[in-house]
């Protein structure tokens, strides 16, 4: 013991010796790391907001210019000239440059410069060309307005910033992490962003939104200007081909191919979709096809593939560029601001320099034509010295020179004698005032741009789109999203199993009662018969509570599930009778629906997925002077209320059991469906236009522009394409009518007809690729109105009238029709319908309705037939 504090005192006195001993570092050492953030920050990885360049990328473009001659130029010779001015390798070279080029707009490419659709990397820089693009020529460079400054040897002029008169940077986009900061600015499309440079000149608001080169659907609606704390989320381009096939024509940004296709994979080894095969038939354009099992919904595939996979993903924008050598966080609204004001300032300074260069042109061509016109040549002849000469060449200007705009200078007239004999001998007097005019006329062009700024910049602008906005429209889709829950798209992809003696539930228990398919996400409710209850997630085995009575998926929100309950709460004591929903809870924690006393016992319970209310048989035990032993107890006269209230007092008496008499049907009122066409989802949320009210067997009428008819289950999970032309509650009795044109006879032709085979799909027009569906009708009695081509020659026919109901008969869904006309038909119009009374739907059973909004979501009382205030007290 004593030699181990002796070596303990001893390494405390070394600790002593060397934390005395510590130096500080200083010097050169304390700013090497600030100086690496700066350069790393400054020179690498944030681009400029003069230019919209990276050092690399500029480095890159000056190159190409240097060595411009109008051909190709292999990315390798590229490469090497560009570092003479770039420090680094020449891979980090090669791939920005890369990277320029794959963006289609300012490096005309030549070989295999990669697919940013699959992910294929490019060939190797020796074999691939480039050379600048007509716009990068005319919007990028302009020598006589550039900063230069030495290379970083010393040896060579490059830029300091390159005058770029467009909004580059969020026409390309950038993307760098620094050291302690980073930026991701989206690309923008080309001629909206033309279109906001127009807009911010003249003074107006604008909004621009990213467009990526990979197509795709966004939704901005969290955009943020770009900023950072924004967010965007991209989908892809996903439609059903046929009932056991989609098809992925868009892919988000961010993503190839490759990547998306091996996340599909993933989520289908996981279990959380389910796919048969996946084809890749992408070459210029995305083709995906995603082949489904039998029996699986291609709606809920769409929506789980967003949900699970790179079909959806999110991306946060975070505006930083480098303004006077320090990074500045800014949204592009104001990047598009401060680049189209720099333009202004460029065109000005162009314009300038123009000018300039004219006037001095004009003075020397007048200078010129007085000097050959005077022959004034001719009184130098005698002069013996170079002085001599230049003061008899001004002498003999002085009496013509008036009307010049400036002092003629020695360097004028040194000028003056470098003409040659030749030009003098062949001077032409017409040509030369012809010169002189148009320069004139164009010197006074330029002071109007000058005077007139801001609407030469807007002609600079509107020539841009004019002359390279073809082909560069918007790709991605803007939408606002529905948001999908995961629970509800996911496949059941295990089995949950109870035991319900001792209390556990869990995919793991085989030998146990098999409860239902279930995920590996979802939640699970279970009651026991003590009365209490509990929400726990899908595990391989869980302890829940003894004598289990229910269990099953847990639906968030369900405001339709209804629970009926009949309990005791405490042995002989009194029952009660409650009616209950359970919209949201806290998880894992046990709730008591029975009273807290350990012997209160559930005798009666049952789920209803519709709010069902049965009637039951309650009997009691021989008892004293009990009259009434055995009644029934029908639940819709007990109305639904927060799962924490007491009920209704069913009797004081002990119950000795009691027996299902009669099931029950629904006490909810028919479901209120909407249609958002904003997203083309349903939702029972009140967003958009109203269908109807549902009732379980009702289904929806769906017609779209190729002529199929077919009616659906208003399931909140059906996707609508865009095509869609009639969404409605479908009436079996109602006929729908229809015009179409028939293309082999080249006439339309009206049929009327009900949908026989509700669970059948059809097409009502001709099977020919000139055929195609006019317009439909779904009211009782429509009208149309026929206009006539005009023959030429002659007087137009009136237009005709038609009365659908009276014109044809209700025939088969098949039937081609009768012919509306022999004429040809310049339109057809639907007119107002003739009036018609529909038949009263027959009123359901006189039984108690409840109202979807009076089902609380917690444990508020809503009151009762027959409340007592001892009997709805809360526990």
């Amino acid at each position: 013991m004593e030699e181990n504090e002796e070596l303990n005192d001893e390494s405390l006195d070394n600790q002593d010796e060397s934390q005395d001993s510590l130096v500080k570092v200083t010097g050169m050492y304390k700013d090497w790391f600030l100086d690496y953030a700066s350069y790393v920050i400054l020179e690498r990885a944030v681009p400029a907001i003069e230019d919209g360049f990276k050092p690399v990328q500029r480095r890159i473009m000056h190159s190409l210019k240097e060595l411009d001659d109008g051909r190709y130029n292999k990315v390798a010779n590229v490469v090497g000239h560009t570092m003479q001015y770039h420090p680094h390798g020449d891979a980090s070279i090669a791939d920005a440059m890369v990277q320029i080029g794959q963006k289609d707009l300012l490096i005309d490419t030549q070989g295999n410069w990669g697919n940013i659709l699959t992910g294929d990397g490019a060939a190797a820089s020796r074999y691939i060309e480039a050379r600048l693009s007509k716009f990068a020529l005319e919007v990028v460079y302009s020598p006589k307005i550039t900063e230069w400054q030495l290379s970083y040897d010393g040896r060579k002029k490059e830029p300091v910033n390159l005058p770029v008169k467009f909004p580059l940077l969020l026409a390309q986009g950038a993307e760098g992490i620094a050291v302690g900061l980073s930026t991701k600015i989206l690309p923008h499309n080309f001629n909206e962003l033309i279109d906001a440079s127009i807009k911010h000149l003249k003074g107006k608001r604008f909004t621009i939104y990213p467009d990526f080169p990979t197509a795709g659907i966004i939704d901005v609606t969290n955009y943020n200007d770009g900023m950072r704390g924004g967010k965007i989320r991209v989908r892809a381009k996903i439609s059903t081909l046929d009932k056991n096939t989609l098809v992925i024509n868009e892919i988000p940004y961010g993503t190839n191919t490759s990547s998306l296709i091996d996340s599909i994979l993933k989520a289908n080894d996981k279990g959380k979709i389910k796919v048969k095969k996946i084809e890749d038939n992408t070459a210029a354009e995305v083709e995906i096809l995603v082949h489904l099992p039998n029996g699986i919904s291609p709606d809920k595939t769409i929506d789980a593939l967003y949900a699970f996979t790179a079909c959806e993903s999110s991306i946060s924008p975070l505006g930083c560029v480098i303004e006077d050598n320090k990074p500045l966080f800014i949204g592009v609204k104001e990047m598009l601001e401060r680049s189209t004001d720099n333009t202004v300032e460029l065109l000005k300074a162009e314009l300038e320099i123009q000018l300039e260069e004219l006037e001095e042109q004009w003075h020397f061509s007048s200078l010129e034509r007085i000097f050959i016109e005077n022959r004034i040549y001719r009184e130098i002849e005698e002069e013996e010295t170079w002085e001599g000469v230049i003061d008899a060449i001004d002498k003999g200007l002085k009496p013509h020179i008036s009307h010049l705009k400036r002092e003629v200078t020695r360097e004028d007239i040194i000028r003056l004698t470098e003409i040659r004999i030749k030009r003098i001998s062949k001077f032409d007097l017409d040509k030369a005032q012809q010169l002189i005019e148009s320069l004139e006329d164009r010197i006074a062009e330029t002071k109007h741009h000058l005077e007139h700024l801001v609407d030469y910049a807007i002609a600079y602008f509107k020539e841009l789109k004019k002359k390279y906005g073809a082909g560069r429209e918007r790709k991605s889709e803007i939408r606002i999203f529905d948001d999908i829950e995961a629970t509800k798209v996911v496949i059941r992809n295990t089995k949950l199993y109870v035991n319900r003696e001792e209390g556990f539930i869990g995919t793991s228990l085989k030998r146990d009662e098999y409860v239902t398919d279930c995920s590996d996400i979802d939640d699970i409710i279970v009651f026991t018969q003590k009365g209490e209850m509990m929400v726990t997630k899908v595990d391989s085995k869980v302890f829940v509570g003894k004598n289990i009575i229910h269990v099953a998926v847990f639906k968030k929100k369900d405001k339709r599930t209804t629970y009926n309950m009949i309990y005791k709460l405490m042995k002989g004591g009194p029952s009660y009778v409650k009616r209950f929903n359970v919209t949201s809870m806290t998880r894992d924690k046990i709730y008591q629906l029975a009273g807290d006393k350990a012997s209160s016992e559930v005798l009666y319970f049952s789920a209803n997925p519709n709010g069902e209310a049965e009637v039951v048989t309650v009997m009691l035990r021989q008892s004293g002077s009990i009259k009434k032993l055995k009644w029934d107890l029908d639940f819709s006269d007990v109305l639904i209320k927060g799962r924490g209230s007491k009920g209704n007092l069913v009797t004081k008496y002990a119950v000795k059991r009691i027996e299902l008499k009669e099931k029950g049907v629904s006490t909810l009122k028919p479901r209120k469906i909407w249609f958002d066409d904003v997203v083309s989802r349903l939702n029972v949320d009140g967003r958009g236009e109203l269908l109807g009210e549902f009732k379980g067997d009702d289904l929806l009428l769906v017609i779209d522009q190729k002529g199929i008819v077919k009616t659906i289950p208003p399931d909140l999970l059906t996707r609508f394409n865009d095509d869609m032309v009639v969404l409605e509650k479908w009436n079996p009795e109602k006929p729908i009518s229809v015009v179409h044109y028939v293309g082999d006879k080249e006439r339309f032709y009206l049929k009327r007809f009900l949908i026989e085979n509700p669970n059948k799909e059809e097409v009502v027009i001709a099977d020919d690729t000139k055929s195609y569906l006019e317009l439909v009708s779904t009211d009782w009695r429509p009208r149309l109105e026929i206009e006539f081509v005009k023959p030429r020659g002659k007087d137009p026919k009136p237009n005709q009238e038609v009365d659908v109901e009276e014109f044809i008969a209700v025939k088969g869904i098949k039937a081609l029709g009768n012919q509306l006309t022999p004429e040809k038909v310049k339109n057809i119009n639907v007119l107002d319908s003739l009036p018609y009374e529909e038949p009263e739907e027959q009123k359901a059973e006189d039984i108690e309705v409840v109202d979807e909004e009076q089902i609380e979501s917690d444990d508020n009382d809503i009151g009762t037939k027959n409340d007592s205030s001892d009997q709805t007290t809360l526990f």
